[in-house]
């Protein structure tokens, strides 16, 4: 039996270029599992093992390792900080029991950092911060950690003050201890010396450190009186104090350093050992039925209790699919027999690893608390759970966001789709907001992600490690339509031609719903002229075809069909008869009912360098865009708008022409608008034009 208290399950995650992956690298370095550091821009960083993130600088996937520090293990995640994949943030998150937010010293808390924060908080993930890059130009501690409690409405308890700034930045006092840690120009991280702070930050510390301890002791009322009345609480009452308050998400523990020059990384280590929690410290996962709904029960973590695990990533990788399991209660042995309650089926488990990035140590069992991987589980998703078959139970699923943009492919020769159809399927998969549908008419291949750059990347995964050349066709909007007005029709389905006929007549009002409402429907039939086990074909037939609108095909949206009246013939109505007719009603009706079409809008963050503000506005307001906000930071002005996705395709492109490269932005789905009557009359038409010529 391992000793749960020492272990930590940690991810790291913050905006796309604070410094993630390199901070992992730090790390794995510091703790003796790598020996040679690998640097993202030179594309060698140990987590960034896929062809696209080495090339690209970015991490795609979230990876995986472990290692030791100071005899607690550490189960580490590195997620990705661009806004496309922040699935992969959302679904580490729900697994780990805590948290490192990284922040970049000169861009400070940025769009991605606030939605990646937002996941934390609904997961309910401890974090300690740290403030990385001190060394750049423009890097400000202060301006950082006041931008924690503006912007993300957190409390950060700061633990370490800064020596020096940009180039002249050489380590940090810890407050606690009253004591330097500086670290020579080596670049190594063990090359450091513990001395007294300098003579000119003394009243800075001493005035940081009050603040420490007035929030600290906040947390035990005994130790709150007696520093009240002048007594200086011991440290390790002060660190006692710091754990609670995190694991509870009062505050969140507050270090910095320069990752890259190797300074202040073990100062976050000993954090994550001395104020994260362990995973029996942390609130126990619930147990939901088969609807979805809590039962009451939950996961405790406890190796000698029935098994419960979480499947939250499928890999394929050249030895096979790799499923990533977080146990939360019970033990997992080779040779086990688990039930999958998602398929009812169950599985046998053959090799037990763990991961250390692409590598991986075989193990013989894993238990609660651990964070494993197992190879060739086959029916086994992302979001099933697998528990002990003789004590079935679900834990609560993961939600995933719809995407937003669509292309079409198509493989270049006949030999190549059978290949896609197979690659197709693993990609799937392994990322659960990327999603394929086959269009019926034209039996084109249609992939949907959450962005251009998703898509991108998946593209390019097809051709080289799926070996598969695709043609891919011009992006696509995901529109939606909805009606205005409320109507009230009837309508009346008869077939007779010898033998028993069909018959169904159904009198209904269709109104719009509220906004985000969806579909819904309900009967107010009295006295049976539709009889009651006819009422569910009647929804049944309005939700067969509500996915088609009348306007341009394009799904329906928040809408409302109340069935008020009827008849029906005791020998030629059937639910199928109601069907029909109820599906006949749809095409009708919605026409007279005021059809609108409705268009993605999405929130659109752009940071710009002071010069180049002006055009970059005035490109946004010719992309219909709403300017929301304008920020000035240290480097340049960051700008809050929301754009209609249609009008954002290529907008990078134009953005760095702009800026010189020197421009970013990101944007995330926020909500469908109707589109105006110019561009609602454009689409439709395309859309016309499109069908015709399939038809041809």
């Amino acid at each position: 039996m391992t000793d749960l208290s020492k272990y930590r399950n940690i991810g790291i995650f913050a905006h796309v270029d604070a410094g993630k992956t390199t901070t992992t690298e730090r790390i794995l370095k510091l703790t003796g599992k790598i020996h040679k550091t690998g640097e993202v821009h030179d594309g060698e960083a140990t987590t960034d093992f896929m062809e696209q993130e080495a090339e690209r600088g970015i991490t795609i996937q979230s990876a995986a390792t472990s290692c030791e520090w100071n005899g607690h293990r550490m189960n580490i995640i590195d997620t990705p900080g661009h806004v496309d994949f922040t699935i992969e943030v959302y679904r580490s998150l729900k697994v780990l029991d805590g948290g490192v937010g990284v922040f970049c010293g000169s861009g400070g808390v940025e769009p991605q950092s606030e939605t990646n924060w937002r996941y934390a908080d609904e997961s309910e993930v401890a974090r300690v911060i740290f403030v990385n890059k001190l060394d750049r130009m423009g890097a400000d501690f202060y301006r950082v950690v006041k931008q924690v409690e503006d912007v993300l409405g957190a409390n950060p308890l700061v633990m370490v003050l800064p020596i020096g700034i940009e180039d002249n930045f050489t380590g940090v006092v810890d407050l606690l201890s009253r004591k330097a840690w500086i670290w020579d120009d080596s670049g190594l991280p063990e090359n450091y010396k513990i001395e007294e702070p300098p003579a000119d930050m003394a009243d800075a510390v001493e005035e940081w450190r009050e603040k420490l301890i007035e929030m600290a002791v906040e947390q035990d009322d005994e130790l709150m009186e007696k520093y009240l009345d002048g007594e200086e609480p011991a440290i390790d009452d002060v660190k006692r104090c710091i754990r609670q308050g995190t694991i509870k998400l009062d505050f969140f523990p507050t270090f910095c350093g320069s990752a890259f020059k190797n300074k202040g990384v073990q100062n976050v280590l000993d954090a994550v050992v001395d104020f994260l929690p362990d995973p029996t410290e942390v609130k126990p996962q619930p147990e939901t039925d088969e609807e979805g709904e809590e039962t009451g029960e939950f996961a405790i973590v406890d190796p000698e209790r029935p098994l419960r695990a979480l499947a939250f990533k499928i890999m394929d990788d050249r030895f096979g699919a790799l499923t990533f399991i977080r146990i939360y209660s019970g033990t997992l042995n080779k040779g086990d027999t688990v039930l999958n309650t998602f398929t009812g089926k169950t599985e046998r488990i053959g090799r037990i690893v763990e991961m250390h990035a692409d590598e991986r140590i075989e193990l013989d069992s894993a238990q609660a608390g651990d964070i494993v991987a197992v190879v060739g589980m086959k029916n086994v998703q992302t979001g099933h759970t697998l528990c002990d078959p003789k004590h079935p139970a679900t834990l609560e699923p993961m939600v995933f966001p719809d995407p937003v943009i669509s292309i079409a492919v198509a493989p270049k020769d006949k030999g190549a789709s059978e290949k896609l159809g197979i690659a197709i399927g693993k990609m799937i998969q392994e990322d659960p907001s990327f999603r394929v549908e086959t269009d019926q008419d034209s039996g084109e291949t249609i992939l949907k992600g959450m962005g251009e750059l998703h898509l991108d990347i998946k593209i390019d995964i097809l051709k080289r490690t799926h070996g598969v050349e695709v043609e891919v066709g011009k992006p696509q909007v995901a529109y939606r339509e909805t009606i205005t007005q409320k109507v009230e029709d009837s309508y009346t389905h008869k077939k007779q031609s010898g033998g028993s006929g069909q018959y169904a007549k159904i009198d209904y009002i269709i109104e719009p719903g509220e906004p985000g409402s969806g579909f819904e429907f309900e009967s107010k039939v009295t006295g049976g002229n539709v009889p009651r086990e006819f009422w569910p074909a009647v929804e049944k037939g309005f939700k067969s075809v509500m996915d088609k609108g009348v306007l341009a095909g394009y799904p329906c949206l928040d809408f409302k069909v109340t069935l008020m009246d009827g008849a029906f013939h005791p020998v030629d109505s059937s639910a199928v008869a109601y069907e029909l007719a109820s599906r006949a009603a749809y095409r009708q009706t919605m026409p007279k009912a005021g059809p609108q079409l409705m268009e993605p809008i999405m929130k659109v963050d752009v940071f710009s360098p002071d010069d180049n503000v002006g055009d970059v506005i005035g490109d946004l307001n010719r992309r219909r865009g709403m300017i929301k906000s304008q920020e000035a930071g240290a480097t340049g002005v960051r700008i809050k708008a929301e754009c209609p996705l249609s009008e954002m395709f290529g907008y990078i492109g134009d953005l760095r022409t702009m800026t010189s490269g020197r421009g970013q932005f990101s944007m995330e789905f926020l909500h469908y608008l109707p589109c105006p009557k110019n561009v609602a009359e454009e689409v439709i038409k395309e859309t016309k034009e499109r069908e015709a010529a399939k038809e041809k």
